[in-house]
């Protein structure tokens, strides 16, 4: 059991950040002028999708194909959950101006990615977030098609930018959620008036053909677990895929332990008690296991990441707020990708650079083994 007290606490750890070292500067980028770009500023094409002369597409050292990114456009959250942020600290890294996450994205699709999930923080407190979008869904990947956008949100400010969105390119949704109830959802968050708005997001980005419109529920121990059938129901009612994800050691508070974790082979067999859920294919690179009910309605997942680690399947590399590079969730290391931009390098300088990253990918996390380190941001400060 977590009590809530002990959440609210915090031990502060140091962060350790270290850097892949720069390559040369080898070239001038060549720019343009695109209408998101602040007056007098250049800056870069987005509809090129070809690939970088003399580069294969991303693909790690283990043969694993980079095809995911996920871009952080902001540090900050304007909601405190009590898992996540201690509620002594904010955002803690910078935010970058749109026009270069939109270079950074333009340059990772120019080496084979294929789909942008666009986090935070919170990704809708960003200002300029339509725009963004509708630049991303200009870009085209290697093989000529539109990329797949989608992005990760509280949902606190969804039902008023859902159609905006949709609009200007976005596919999906992902809404972070982890209560049900709204007494329960207000502890969590500590945002008194949270879930009205957060279910009217959910239900007005269905309404609009946001779809699938997926609802990511942490699971603690003696926390929220209480919330797994009310959150089966909650899938079948509105009409949505609600996906359990075990607790990982990327909280601020540093207060995660193997008990806390609610396991995959738990949620399915406590899932029982409401209905049986029966297990349906899914696809090779996918970090959730999927399921529906036994009569048809409502679908589940379950992302394991502690019991039963995907890692020889991933195929994601996150850039953060400031522009690191980090090829795991539990990297102990940033890559300065955006420190090759200040010196003036060109997009091929970007690509090298990403490549000699991406050749570093670790082949595994470490969690609940002797001697496993703590990565060194907290998912909030990542982007998930």
């Amino acid at each position: 059991m977590v009590p809530e007290a002990v959440l609210l606490q915090t031990m502060a750890e140091p962060r350790v950040r270290v850097e892949t070292p720069l390559p040369p500067m080898l070239g001038k980028e060549t720019s343009c002028l695109r209408r998101i770009s602040p007056p007098g500023m250049p800056f870069f094409p987005c509809h090129i999708g070809n690939r970088f002369r003399g580069m294969e597409r991303l693909t790690d050292k283990f043969g694993r194909p980079i095809t995911d990114l996920r871009i952080a456009i902001t540090d900050r959250c304007n909601y405190k959950c009590v898992y996540c942020r201690t509620g002594n600290d904010g955002a803690q890294y910078a935010d970058l101006p749109i026009a270069d996450y939109l270079r950074i994205a333009r340059v990772f699709a120019g080496l084979g990615i294929e789909k942008v999930r666009i986090t935070g923080g919170e990704p809708l407190l960003r200002k300029g977030v339509v725009g963004f979008v509708e630049e991303l869904a200009a870009l085209r990947t290697l093989d000529g098609r539109p990329l797949d956008l989608a992005i990760t949100t509280n949902g606190h400010l969804l039902a008023e930018l859902a159609q905006p969105l949709k609009d200007a390119g976005l596919r999906r949704v992902t809404v972070s959620m982890d209560a049900v109830e709204p007494e329960r959802f207000a502890r969590i968050t500590r945002v008194s008036d949270g879930f009205e708005a957060v279910l009217t997001g959910i239900r007005y980005a269905r309404k609009i053909g946001l779809d699938p419109v997926k609802v990511n529920c942490v699971l603690l121990r003696g926390f929220n677990d209480d919330q797994i059938i009310e959150f089966g129901k909650f899938a079948r009612d509105e009409d949505v895929v609600v996906r359990f994800i075990e607790f990982m050691p990327l909280e601020e508070d540093r207060v995660w332990s193997p008990e806390i974790v609610v396991t995959l082979a738990e949620v399915v067999e406590r899932m029982r008690a409401f209905r049986p859920l029966v297990e349906i294919p899914h696809t090779h690179s996918e970090t959730a296991r999927r399921y529906t009910f036994d009569d048809g309605v409502g679908e589940i997942g379950i992302i394991a990441p502690v019991s039963q680690p995907f890692c020889g399947h991933c195929s994601r590399v996150r850039v953060t707020s400031d522009g690191k590079i980090r090829t795991c969730l539990f990297s102990l290391f940033d890559h300065d990708l955006h420190a090759v931009m200040r010196r003036g390098g060109s997009d091929e300088d970007m690509a090298d650079y990403i490549h000699s990253v991406v050749e570093q990918k670790e082949a595994r996390h470490h969690i609940g083994e002797a001697g496993f380190e703590k990565p060194s941001r907290s998912m909030v400060h990542i982007g998930g």
